[in-house]
């Protein structure tokens, strides 16, 4: 089989994030809208490229005031960057269906690049007969690479934001229209 276009199917895929609250709580968070597609043969999963875009407005953390606060300008400044994209630059086998995936992630209309670990989960075929690629890939980058900087001190010297943001995407692909 030979190289096809997969799409992301975001009803079935999950973009999240962890960030640390006051040093030691952790706060979880995701991304309700976003898209993207792999290009991957099917029958050797662990290699292909990814393109993801996600609506920085979709954040969602269960607090509405914490979520207009986040898509604001001390955060992702969503009017101004609406966007966060992930472009792969490179993939490498880290033993059976483990792998690195190396790309550029852009934030606020920065670039930086990050490697996540990654894992293809599964070939499957859905109730439907449609094949589905499935996996799973964390990251951990610093907010301050992205120009993210606003935080507050804490009477006991700590932050009230933590600088490393923990990402964990699940992902389900199926064979792009």
């Amino acid at each position: 089989m030979s190289v096809s276009t997969w799409s992301i199917d975001p009803s079935h895929s999950s973009v999240l994030f962890v960030a640390r609250h006051m040093v030691v709580a952790r706060v979880h968070g995701r991304f309700e809208r976003f898209s993207g597609t792999l290009r991957v043969n099917p029958d050797q999963p662990i290699q292909g490229e990814v393109d993801m875009t996600v609506e920085t407005a979709s954040i969602y953390t269960g607090a509405p005031d914490r979520d207009a606060h986040l898509r604001s300008p001390d955060f992702l400044d969503a009017d101004a960057a609406p966007k966060l994209t992930f472009r792969s630059t490179k993939v490498e086998p880290t033993g059976g269906a483990s792998f690195r995936l190396l790309g550029d992630l852009t934030i606020r209309h920065v670039t930086q690049p990050v490697a996540f670990e990654a894992r293809h989960t599964a070939t499957s075929k859905d109730p439907w007969g449609n094949t589905r690629l499935i996996y799973s890939a964390r990251a951990t980058i610093n907010r301050t690479d992205y120009g993210i900087r606003w935080n507050k001190t804490l009477d006991n010297g700590g932050w009230l934001v933590g600088e490393k943001i923990d990402l964990e995407l699940d992902i389900q692909a199926i064979p792009a229209a």
